[in-house]
């Protein structure tokens, strides 16, 4: 009996891994090919040099000031449009001030032609920080900077800022400081197929 026991082992084991072997084995060709794919956003970089717009002091009625800056893209891709966002904050000296500093303060734009300055856009800064980036860029900087910024390049931007005498008493203003930030958007030129 032991024999049999033993034998009918040896069927049930030898059928089981004959039935193992052929359900798993299976045969068909085959090809694999694997890609690498890579995609690298570019970079919009516009710089303001020199980053201090104006300080000056002291000054008083029908002064003005004019200052160039340069507009650079230090990036990788094209810049198509750029914007100009106003902030200003007045320290009132005496506490005394009706009217806000900025009122008084126009802004002009320049264009260079032929060493004679052209007035792109005049406003005062006051008009100027209620108006939206986009308003400023389309009536102030792209009619300078016209068809854009290409990567690499620069454009110069003149400024005329006029403290205003208005003919009346300003007086409210002496002593007083306009702290003026101005932050420059770019925007990327339209998407292209590559």
């Amino acid at each position: 009996m032991k024999i049999k026991k033993q034998l009918g082992m040896g069927i049930i084991s030898a059928a089981l891994g004959i039935s193992l072997i052929g359900g798993g084995t299976f045969a068909y060709f085959s090809d694999t090919e694997t890609t690498e794919n890579t995609f690298a956003a570019g970079t919009l970089d516009l710089a303001a040099e020199p980053t201090e717009i104006i300080n000056v002091e002291n000054i008083k009625p029908g002064d003005s000031m004019v200052r160039t800056f340069e507009l650079q893209n230090n990036g990788s891709l094209d810049i198509d449009r750029v914007f100009l966002d106003t902030e200003y904050t007045v320290d009132d000296a005496e506490g005394n001030n009706t009217e806000d500093f900025g009122e008084h303060i126009e802004v002009e734009f320049l264009y260079n032609v032929d060493k004679l300055d052209e007035v792109v856009f005049s406003t005062t800064l006051a008009e100027l920080r209620e108006m939206t980036p986009e308003a400023v860029g389309e009536h102030a900087l792209n009619p300078i900077l016209g068809e854009g910024l290409p990567t690499g390049d620069f454009d110069d931007l003149v400024v005329k800022f006029n403290f205003v005498d208005n003919g009346e008493d300003q007086n409210e203003f002496q002593g007083d400081t306009l702290n003026l930030e101005w932050t420059f958007t770019a925007t990327q030129t339209d998407g292209e197929e590559l």
